[in-house]
């Protein structure tokens, strides 16, 4: 009769009974959390506000409704950070004045090709969520345009910023949601050198 301690390696299909009773590894709560706001924020940009369930939304994060209640309490507290455009921005405008332009245009395009999304374009559809699209305006005018100009600072810095973030919202439609097939034929390295001055010249006084 053998003992536990007798040498032998465990039989094949008594690894197997192990492994089963072994625990799943727990999901990244981090991560889990960024999957349901990419979930949220995609069907917000296809539905009105309204119309969106949380089991919409943890159906397209792979995760169970009541994980969203744990990370954000509710669905307005989940939608409030979703209608936030402030980390948005800060990614968006973090470069120095004289090279802000080449970084916004870039930070949009590497945002479609690598993420398949770019965050402040939510924006485009404010007019689909009725009463929450009046936040949505108003959070992107106060955390994006505002801030923006807020950096410029000279004449006309509200004018600049807000010129600035039309000319590189357009560029977004056309390549994001228009998908234009000669933008997106064409390598970000080559629309950045071709596009940036445009939005640079906006944000000179």
């Amino acid at each position: 009769m053998t003992t536990p301690h007798s040498g032998l390696t465990a039989s094949p299909a008594a690894r197997a009974r192990d492994q089963e009773a072994a625990p799943a590894p727990r999901r990244d709560a981090e991560a889990s959390k960024a999957e349901i706001l990419r979930a949220a924020r995609y069907l917000l940009a296809r539905h009105a506000h309204a119309d969106i369930t949380l089991k919409a939304v943890a159906d397209r994060a792979g995760v169970s409704p009541p994980l969203i209640l744990k990370y954000f309490g509710n669905k307005d507290a989940l939608f409030a950070r979703v209608m936030s455009f402030e980390s948005d921005a800060e990614a968006l405008l973090d470069a120095p004045l004289e090279e802000l332009g080449r970084h916004m245009v870039r930070h949009l395009l590497e945002g479609q090709t690598q993420r398949g999304a770019d965050p402040v374009l939510r924006i485009v559809f404010a007019p689909l969520q009725g009463e929450q699209g009046e936040i949505l305006r108003a959070n992107f005018r106060a955390q994006v345009s505002d801030r923006l100009a807020g950096r410029l600072g000279g004449r006309d810095a509200g004018l600049r910023a807000e010129l600035a973030v039309s000319t590189l919202l357009g560029l977004g439609v056309m390549y994001g949601i228009a998908r234009g097939s000669h933008l997106r034929a064409t390598s970000v390295d080559d629309i950045v050198d071709r596009y940036a001055p445009a939005v640079q010249a906006q944000l000179a006084p």
